[in-house]
């Protein structure tokens, strides 16, 4: 159980002590910390003893004083450090299990851990803690955590998640009412699964909850990898409109109660029931957009409400937006300038069934390219990069992608600021 620093700030207290990248953080005052929650919580004293490891083998004990307040100034390899903990279900939609063979390992890790949860907004199941895991939770207020329901039927839900674990989600959601822990939750809907009366049960249930802070519903993915003989369907236009139907129900029950929206839809079902997307107000202050509740809706709102046709840069630039087929159908409407393409990639290595734009490959996007011709500029969703890396989920890097096709400029988009100033500043 070590933390191995990756990064020093300038001016920090750990670069005055003189610490490397590479030494590993064995113990603070005695005690071997599991991850970054509890190494903050043991360097908030004003007196530290760091035992440290260096990267020749050398241990060495440091002591000095601190301020309470004052911060380490060190980032780690890795935000826990006992292992991340993985998940022991084997749910009927999984996407672990529906990933390409051979790519890269990251890719296959089923974590479950209420740690990354809390940190990063992962969502559990809760079914993988143990006694000792909510002991931690409360004693460190790990709030809030993500929780991924399905379910409030604990048959249902347990079938669901193939372990009989998945039928304690009452007393555990207790548990941290009790505790005073809040939390996000999420449905991820199945068709004939857990879906209508089903659905208005879990959605009922969540609403009751005192620190339940919302509940998101996203219609189930399905990559033409999948080998589960369980079955799935994927929404269609009419079944994803009667969801949307049956949540505005709950949705107006919530804002009349709670004076919020509380209940959001994934932006999937809006988008392949060809209905309007709700205004922007309704979906509160974005609350679950890293799960793409809203995130279409506040792209627009970035790009704000000037025609972006009137204000491109150079009328001779020639310019291709990369997009998922799905929120290629959104950018068509948005820009009207007859030198800028939308180029709707189709999901060739997933299957043409994932339309999302994060879950492209550099592959694929290189194949579409080479179709449709020469273009000065290329602009890629960048969800489309792994986090805090330039490389693609087949592990093609941007940088094979830029000398690929250069003199073109390739820039990857976050949001519709980054998309407007694309377009827009010279």
């Amino acid at each position: 159980m070590e933390g191995i620093i990756t990064k020093i700030e300038s001016g920090s207290l750990a670069e005055e002590l003189e610490l490397e990248i590479g030494d590993k953080i064995l113990k603070i005052n005695g005690k071997a910390p599991q991850d970054i929650i509890e190494l903050s919580f043991l360097m908030a004293d004003e007196e530290i003893e760091l035992l440290i490891e260096h990267t020749d083998g050398e241990r060495e004990i440091i002591e000095f004083e601190k301020d309470i307040d004052e911060e380490f100034g060190a980032e780690f390899e890795s935000a826990v450090f006992d292992g991340v903990r993985r998940c022991k279900n084997h749910c009927v939609f999984c996407f672990v299990d529906m990933i390409a063979p051979n790519m890269r390992k990251t890719l296959n890790i089923k974590d479950d851990d209420y740690r990354l949860s809390f940190l990063f907004g992962n969502f559990i199941t809760l079914t993988n803690l143990t006694a000792k895991d909510f002991k931690r939770i409360k004693k460190y207020h790990l709030s809030p955590l993500f929780i991924s329901i399905h379910a409030m039927n604990p048959d249902l839900r347990a079938k669901i998640l193939r372990t009989p674990l998945g039928k304690n989600i009452k007393t555990q959601l207790d548990e941290l009412d009790k505790a005073g822990i809040e939390y996000h939750t999420q449905v991820v809907l199945c068709k004939d699964l857990n879906g209508g009366a089903e659905l208005d049960f879990t959605i009922s249930e969540i609403l009751k909850r005192p620190n339940a802070l919302s509940l998101a519903i996203v219609p189930v993915g399905i990559t033409k990898y999948r080998r589960d003989k369980f079955p799935i369907t994927q929404f269609d236009k009419e079944s994803a409109a009667k969801v949307i139907e049956q949540v505005e129900k709950w949705q107006e029950k919530a804002r009349a109660d709670l004076g919020r929206t509380f209940v959001y839809l994934g932006d999937e079902f809006y988008l392949l029931a060809e209905k309007n997307l709700p205004p922007a107000e309704f979906y509160d202050d974005f609350p679950q957009i890293e799960n793409g509740i809203g995130m279409t809706r506040n792209f627009i709102e970035e790009l704000g409400t000037r025609d972006l046709g009137l204000g491109i840069r150079d009328k001779n630039l020639k310019i291709d937006v990369v997009s998922g087929t799905s929120f290629a159908k959104v950018l068509k409407k948005l820009v009207n300038a007859p030198n800028v393409r939308i180029l709707p990639v189709e999901n060739k290595f997933f299957g043409s069934k994932v339309n999302v734009s994060g879950l492209l490959t550099g592959g694929d996007i290189i194949a579409a390219l080479k179709e449709v011709g020469e273009r000065d500029l290329i602009l890629i969703p960048a969800t489309a990069l792994k986090s805090g890396e330039e490389i693609f989920l087949d592990d093609v890097s941007l940088a094979e992608m830029r000398k690929m096709f250069a003199p073109a400029q390739i820039l990857p988009i976050r949001n519709g600021f980054e998309f407007r100033k694309a377009l827009e500043e010279k």
